[in-house]
């Protein structure tokens, strides 16, 4: 992991970590390293989410970005997977995102995208770090009029609408779709996107007031929608998280389908279309194990990644694979994105319905889900990989995984966007798993723990 870049873009506490000062330097340095070989005056975009940082970050970011000579244009809020489509349709020259995901109100972050649309290499992220803490000398500003001017793109909304919309060739009337849009960017986007495509909506958390985006709402709190959809007799719900890049699913009934199930079943779709290139499906390590079981039922080979949606990426574009994701709802259909769309994720699941006539729940007993406890243990930035090296922690986990053996498996690992040790445990038995976690997550508590 980089200095200031994790696994997802620049992130922190708005302002006070992630300060107005470094979104301005992030955008000189990005801008020149992203735009260094071009002989004409760059163009990049911002989008942001609904945070009340954002609009600050965004002017720090603009100014910075202009006063090395490139052109900032302003898309407002949208979601993530927006400016990666909008930079690679319109062939800008770069994106930026402000957002920190499913990240709460106080946090957010800076997420960058070459032009191609694709999120940087950690070799690009480590040029663009290099080049601000370690030679800020060689950021050259500009003068008169080399500097660069901001403007405002009016359609960012609309046409990342209509390009979602050319991707699903089924008319989606006759169903009811409850739609949580954390208060996040979704709430600009997704009324619009899914009515356009036939389908009756209802609206949940769509009002962003700048403090409220992912609050006790989302795909990270999907406990409302599990109520409302049958209350409100929807075919089923949809929860965004603040960026719309990541999706999950409620069923009729009310149930929870994740990111692994939403794989399955759109890897089995796929394959049932003759569409899944090499016959393969990307997940990470955090993968349930039942859909390695699911896998070999279907006759799907499964590659695994590390945990992080730019490593999915790396794997499915070294592989030629079509649909890759993360349990978190992070899904990749890289025949349309060049990144993670909650909406797109959203919509080929509805397509999908509607093709097979089939309800969701029956959609998603492809896959037995295994009982699977995450406990998350809090840690100070200082401490970071300390538990490695403390062997009473790592001979507990050893011990532990000895005797689990073929019966479920045990995966300690530091988030990558937040100071975290998750401890997931996952096997048959979960009163034994649930024990063994919390033992595993005290003795971390205990050693290095906040």
């Amino acid at each position: 992991m980089g200095r200031l870049f994790g696994t997802d873009g620049a992130r922190g506490v708005a302002i006070t970590e992630l300060t107005c000062e470094l979104a301005m330097q992030i955008g000189r340095a990005a801008a020149l390293v992203l735009t260094r070989k071009m002989n004409h005056k760059p163009m990049i975009y911002i989008g942001k989410d609904t945070r009340i940082s954002s609009d600050i970050l965004e002017a720090a970011l603009a100014a910075g970005i202009c006063s090395v000579g490139a052109n900032a244009e302003l898309l407002g809020v949208v979601p993530t997977p927006a400016v990666a489509t909008l930079v690679r349709l319109n062939v800008a020259d770069a994106g930026v995102m402000i957002s920190a995901s499913h990240n709460s109100v106080e946090f957010n972050g800076i997420k960058l995208f070459s032009s191609t649309g694709y999120k940087l290499s950690d070799e690009i992220e480590e040029e663009i770090e290099a080049l601000i803490l370690d030679h800020p000398e060689q950021i050259k500003l500009q003068s008169h009029t080399n500097v660069g001017r901001i403007s405002v793109y009016q359609d960012a909304q609309r046409d990342y609408i209509r390009y979602i919309q050319k991707a699903i060739h089924t008319d989606l009337k006759g169903l009811r779709v409850a739609l949580d849009c954390a208060n996040g960017s979704a709430s600009a986007t997704a009324k619009k996107l899914f009515e356009g495509m036939g389908a009756e909506v209802l609206m949940v958390c769509d009002q962003p007031d700048g403090s409220n985006i992912n609050a006790d709402c989302g795909s990270t709190h999907t406990e409302s929608l599990m109520e409302f959809v049958p209350e409100h007799q929807c075919d089923l719900g949809l929860a965004f998280d603040g960026d719309a890049d990541r999706c999950l699913a409620v069923d009729e009934k009310g149930e929870l389908v994740d990111g692994d199930k939403l794989i399955a079943i759109f890897a089995k779709a796929y394959k049932d279309q003759n569409k899944l290139k090499n016959n393969a499906a990307v997940v990470t390590v955090m993968t349930n194990l039942g859909f390695q079981h699911f896998a070999a039922a279907a006759g799907i080979d499964v590659v695994v990644a590390s945990v992080g949606d730019r490593y999915v990426l790396e794997k499915m574009l070294d592989g030629g694979y079509n649909i890759g994701g993360e349990q978190s709802g992070h899904i990749i259909f890289l025949d349309e994105a060049t990144t993670g769309d909650g909406q797109l994720s959203g919509a080929k699941l509805m397509e999908i319905m509607a093709q097979t006539g089939k309800k969701l729940s029956e959609l998603a007993t492809v896959m037995e889900h295994f009982p699977q406890v995450m406990i998350n243990v809090k840690i100070a930035a200082k401490d970071r990989e300390m538990w490695k090296n403390d062997p009473d922690i790592t001979g507990l986990i050893a011990k532990r995984e000895e005797e689990l053996g073929d019966t479920g498996r045990i995966l300690v690992r530091e988030s990558g966007t937040e100071p975290l040790i998750r401890v997931m445990l996952e096997g048959r038995d979960f009163r034994r798993i649930n024990t063994f976690a919390m033992e595993i997550a005290d003795k971390i508590r205990e050693k290095v723990g906040r």
